[in-house]
Parts: C-alpha cells; structure tokens; sequence
C-alpha cells in the first residue's frame, strides 16, 4: 500500500518536471520523445543515502551524558533525562515500586516546592515537567517555551536532584494502582496480555512481574527516597535536549547546574531470571465474553541478534500487515478473525516473546488454533515471493522515516542507542541489513525460531462453548487468575510450570480457634440448625439518612445471590452466580465488571452462615488472636481464612458474633469493612442477628432484619436474567 503511494507520487512529480509538450497522451508522441506511456515504465530510484544528522554529544566529569540538539522552527524547548533502573530491578515483595515512584517524583513536588505549586507555575507558562518509570529506566522530561526556559528548567533540576516525594501523593498514587489492580480481569486482552509475560518468561520474573495490593501497600515514601539516592546519579543518566537555544550557551548552562553533582554508584544492568512454563495449553475460563483471545507463545530474540534484520522481514511476511499470510490466509479467505497477528519479538536489552494471535468467535477458538499451527508449518515449508520480499522490505524501509522525521525523535532515538550500548549509527546499519535480506534467509530464520512443539498455548474465553474441543487437542491446565486479597499473604516462588492459587494460606487450625468455632456454632443455633440452612430468604430495612429502603435478599448457598432494592428513584436487582453477575436497573441490565464479580463471590465465600458450613474443608482455618471489648461487650478475636478469603470474627462467651472485619475491592481499591452485630433472635432453629451496623470509608449504614424464612420454597430462576415471581 505504501509502496504504490510511493509509485504514483513519483509519477506526478515527473510529470510536473517535464515540458508541456512531453505531457501528451499521445502514445506515439511519447515514445518518440523517450516518455513512459504507463507507470510500470518508470524506473523507481533507488532511496538516497541514509545519513541522519546526530546531535552534539559531550560527557561531563561526573560522568553525565549529554546530547543537544538546535533546532530554530519554533521558539520552543524539550528535554529529558533517562535514569538506569527500572521495575526489573525492584524486589517482588514491593513489586509497583517504580511505578508509584515514577507517578510520585513529579506530584510530590521538591523539598522547596509541592507539586500543587509546581501545576500552578507550569500552568500558568502552558509548560510541563513529567515523570514515569518503566522496566530498565526512569525519567523525566520538560517541555517549555523558550522565554519561559531558565524557570522551568530550574523545576527539572530541582525534581532531579530533590525531589520530596510526598506523604499524601504517595497514598493517591496508590489509590490509583489499588483501582487499576481492581480491573485487572476486566478484559480479555488484558488477561491475555499478563498471562503472556508469566508464560513466556516465568511468573517468577521480573519481565512478567505485576503489583498487587499487598506489593503495592508495602512501599512506603523511604523506599522512594532509597530508590531515588541509588539510582539517580549523574554516571547513571542519558540528558538529551532539543530546541531554539545555542548549543554552547546550553552547554554552559547545563555545567552551571550540575558541575557540583557527585558520581553515585554505576548501576548495573540487573541479572533476570527468564524461565518459560513448559509447553502446553493453558486455559483462562472467562464465562461473560463471545469470542476468544488466543495467544501461541516461545522465546524470541534480543536486538544483538546477527539473524535480527532477517527476523524483521519474516515477521512483516508472516504477520505485520493486511498484505501478510496469516491476515491473508486465516482472516479474507478463512473469516476466523477479528484480528490475527505472528512475529518473534525482540527487546534492546532481553529476548523478546515469539507470538502468534487471534482473536476469533468463542465457537471457532479450535479451529483458530489449528490455523495458526498450519500456518506456521507452511512459513517454515514455502519460501517467500519476490513480491512478499520487495513489500516487507518497502513497509520496513519507508517507516524509518518516522523514526528520525523530527529532531526531537533523532535526539530520542540517539539516547536510546546509548543507553543500550548500540552504536551511534544503528538505524543506519539496521537499513543496510534490511536491503539485503533474501527469500534463504527469511526461510532459514523461520526455521531457526518458529517451533510449535515449545509453543504455550493460552486461550482466554468461555469454555462451556469450546472445552470439549479444546481437550482433544491435549491435556488442558487451567488458569487461576484471582487476585490476591489485600492482607493475603505474599506468594512463594513456585516452579515455572506449576498450578498454583494466586493466595498463599496462612498457618493451620489452633486448638483455641477450633474451640472459638464451636462457640460460633452455639451462638447461630447449633451445627444441626447451621448446616441445615439451603435457601435463606432475608427482609431488611435500610436506613438512608431519614429514609427506609425495603432490601430483600435471597442466598442460595454457597455461591448464589439476588438482592431487590427498592429505593424512591429507581427499582434494582442484582444476581451473583458463579457463571453470571449483573446489575438491573429498573429494565435496563448491566454486567458487573469481572473484578467486581470476583469480589461479590469473595463476600459470598466469607458470609458467616457459608463459612461455618464449610469450615471442615480443606483451606479453611482458625486461629484464636485475643480478646477486645465490642460495644460494652467482652469478646474473642478468631482470625480465619475462608478457603484463602481473610476475615476476623468478634465472638462473644456465648458464641454471638458481635463483629467481623474483612477487606473487599470496589473500583477504586482495597477498602475495609467492619460490621457490627446486636439483637440476636430465633427464626426457626436458626438463630440471627437483626441489627447491621456497617462501617467503611463511605461512612455507616444501619440495616435491620424484618423477617428471615429458611429453606424457603422459591423459583430458582430468580437466579436467572429474567426477574422471577418467586423473589418478591
């Protein structure tokens, strides 16, 4: 496509450079006069040289390393420093470190400024100083007018240099990584996306690493001023600026600012352990979607590669475009597609992940997978056209362009080379190994890196539509992707390969706690009552500031919900099974997110009733963890894990629980809630509290049981999308 575009442009150029004369249609005439007659006549050039203009490199003596370039167009000023070390150097305990630091070092401000004055000045000059950290480094950046210069670079330096990294931006900035945390299982390709990494590289690597609650809740403002004394140096950072300033004058600017800045220690590049799962089919069951993600995936290969420029025609062959193989052939002419895609990745300092995707209809997903496998065999069977090659080359060349169109991306892409040790003309030599690519070589590097035995195979959808399916092609391991709850304790490292839940358990059963759990059975009624429970039919009234909300709630135990909410403005139903969860608001249904489902089955899990039901399985613990007063009351703390679900129960002499407190998920993080429990009466055998009291960072809501029916006689479609009689 860009190869035509090219074409024709050249066309119109020629035949605006010739005289008027020479621009007949007459065929004759033009042969006569030695003009092409048809476009296919016309000799395309070969590209001019390719000799980008480098910027002025210099290397103070404490070892800082500068580049400048000018640039005169517009009275403008951008610069940035890129720090080594990243988030594949931060422990695993406090994984999301350089995240928050990198969202924390521009919003906390500096020791002589906070960031909300910060915002104030750069607003007020349409000016920025920004902040990130990412996996082998850290940075930041300004962008500026030129009269607004000396200020705004004052704020850079300052931010480099003392930084202040604030209590309560810290705490913001992890709000906003609870909530991102939170909606981690939301979308497939997210899924798809993390589960890649943790197949590709290890679960144990930090090139597949990801923040949770309890890694993100352990990094405290020490750890940022730790991170930033160690890793932000002079000798330990690439400044690159670019814009209308005189090179020298800019020079002498910069030796003002940070001649008196000591070398810190080298930071050295961090030794990473890759260890792929073994080969396999993994699946993630994810019941609310239609279609299917489908990841086939192996080690690449690092840019140093003598094979690399080879590789980069193969992968634009197999799978870069809409002209390529896998489009072509399992896309238009298969239609088993909404995108597909195939190359052997590469990173500047790592193996890249070999990956073949799909993402195809739920009923397709194992013919999908079984395209890719041909498909692949044909790569490393049939030898690329003339035609495959000069378009994969075309698309390869001609994007160089935008890589260097701007000075400010000529600069960029020179600081990258040195921070990766390549060579300062390495687009330069990445252009002649392009050229000289051949149909052997494409076919001998696909021979070299496609292997479908040591593919992993990952598909992410719903397996009540292809599962059958999906195991006759071989041995099937599921997936567990819960997130771990926010006070879970930290996972060990498992081998690579392994099943494992995504929750460590806590120690086993004390004598006390077994003791408390007898208790707690008494204070409900009795086991026989307990455990009698199948159906629980519960009335409330719910107090909203001076207003009553009749909620009628019905449990199907252990994992099914529907709660009937009927407030002055809207009628509202939500249904919790563990295939389906949604929201109806008046007639319009809504699917909870799948985080907020996770979350709903984890309350479920935790209910009281469902733990002591279940509290001789396995996974399920009690441990007795000393007493405390609960509204005037002597109480006994029993700490339990519900099947890997934290929570701590307040139990009185008599086994009355007087209060739980457990920690659940909402969008916008971990958020922890406490209720209190009075007014113990007898419905039946049962025996229930009827005064709620519940306490969080909302605030407090008081709920009161009205009326409680055991083993009711329901329709159990109630459970189902359509609202049932039953219910009301």
């Amino acid at each position: 496509m860009k190869t035509r575009y090219l074409l024709t442009a050249t066309f119109s150029l020629l035949l605006a450079a010739l005289p008027a004369a020479a621009q007949t249609p007459d065929a004759s005439a033009a042969q006569n006069h030695g003009v092409a007659s048809n476009w296919k006549q016309i000799a395309i050039p070969p590209l001019p040289p390719f000799h980008p203009a480098e910027p002025r490199k210099l290397v103070l003596p404490n070892g800082l390393t500068i580049f400048l370039t000018e640039n005169h167009e517009l009275p403008l000023i951008s610069g940035a420093a890129t720090v080594r070390g990243g988030g594949d150097s931060e422990s695993a305990e406090k994984t999301g470190l350089v995240d928050l630091y990198g969202s924390t070092w521009r919003t906390g401000g500096t020791e002589k400024l906070t960031g909300d004055q910060l915002d104030d000045f750069l607003e007020a000059r349409a000016a920025k100083v920004e902040t990130s950290g990412g996996d082998a480094h850290t940075s930041i950046s300004f962008h500026c007018l030129k009269a607004d210069f000396d200020g705004v670079f004052t704020i850079f330096a300052d931010l480099l240099r003392h930084p202040a990294f604030r209590e309560e931006k810290l705490a913001l900035a992890k709000k906003q990584m609870y909530s991102s945390i939170s909606r981690r299982n939301d979308e497939s390709a997210d899924i798809a996306d993390t589960q890649e990494d943790i197949l590709g590289y290890g679960k144990d690597s930090a090139y597949a690493a990801e923040p949770e609650y309890a890694t993100v809740a352990a990094v405290t403002r020490e750890d940022l001023l730790a991170w930033h004394k160690q890793h932000v140096a002079p000798n330990n950072i690439i400044l690159g600026i670019v814009g209308d300033f005189d090179a020298k004058q800019m020079e002498s600017t910069l030796r003002k600012a940070f001649a008196d800045w000591p070398k810190g220690e080298p930071v050295a590049q961090p030794k990473v352990a890759i260890s792929p799962a073994r080969p396999g089919i993994y699946l993630v069951d994810k019941p609310d979607v239609n279609q299917s993600d489908v990841r086939l995936i192996s080690l690449g290969i690092d840019r140093h590669s003598p094979d690399y420029s080879a590789v980069q025609v193969m992968n634009e062959i197999f799978g870069g475009g809409f002209s390529s193989r896998l489009f072509g052939n399992l896309r238009t002419k298969q239609g088993l597609a909404y995108s597909v895609y195939g190359h052997v990745g590469s990173q500047w300092d790592h193996q890249g992940l070999t990956v073949l995707g799909i993402a195809t209809k739920s009923e397709t997903t194992v013919e999908a997978i079984k395209g890719l496998w041909e498909q692949l065999d044909l790569m490393k069977k049939e030898p690329p056209s003339e035609l495959e090659m000069q378009r994969a080359r075309d698309s390869i060349l001609n994007s160089f362009i935008f890589n260097i169109d701007t000075p400010s991306k000529v600069l960029r892409e020179q600081q990258t080379y040195a921070f990766y040790g390549y060579p300062s003309d390495y687009l330069e030599e990445e252009r002649a190994g392009i050229e000289k690519v051949t149909a052997d070589d494409v076919l001998r590097v696909a021979n070299k890196y496609l292997h479908r035995e040591e593919l992993k195979v990952l598909v992410v959808g719903n397996a009540e539509v292809f599962g059958k399916q999906l195991a006759a092609l071989g041995p099937v391991e599921n997936v567990d992707i819960t997130i771990p709850a926010p006070d879970a304790p930290l996972k060990k490292p498992q081998p690579s390969g392994a099943s494992t839940k995504s929750e460590a358990q806590p120690s086993g059963s004390t004598p006390e706690g077994l003791a408390l759990l007898a208790k707690a059975f008494e204070g409900f009624g009795g086991k026989d009552a307990v455990m009698d429970v199948k159906l629980l039919r519960l009335r409330f009234k719910m107090n909203q500031g001076s207003v009553d909300i009749p909620v009628l709630r019905v449990l199907a135990y252990p994992d099914r919900e529907v709660m009937l909410m009927h407030t002055p403005q809207n009628d509202l139903r939500q249904v919790v099974t563990p295939s389906l969860a949604f929201l109806t608001v008046d007639k319009r249904s809504t699917d909870l997110p799948s985080s907020v489902h996770q979350s709903e089955l984890e309350g479920l899990k935790r209910d009281f009733l469902n733990v002591l039901q279940h509290s001789g399985n396995e996974g399920y613990t009690f441990r007795a963890a000393g007493k405390e007063t609960v509204s005037g009351r002597e109480t006994t703390i029993l700490e339990i894990s519900a099947g890997g679900i934290p929570v701590r129960w307040w139990l009185t002499a008599n086994g009355e629980l007087a209060q739980e407190e457990f920690t659940e998920v909402d969008p916008t993080g971990p958020v922890k809630t406490s209720i209190r429990y009075e007014g113990y009466k007898n419905f039946g055998k049962l025996r229930l509290p009827t005064s709620y009291l519940m306490h969080n960072h909302d605030g407090d809501t008081l709920m009161h049981l009205e009326e409680a029916e055991v083993n009711p006689t329901i329709d159990m479609k109630v459970f189902e999308r359509e609202p049932a009689a039953a219910a009301k």
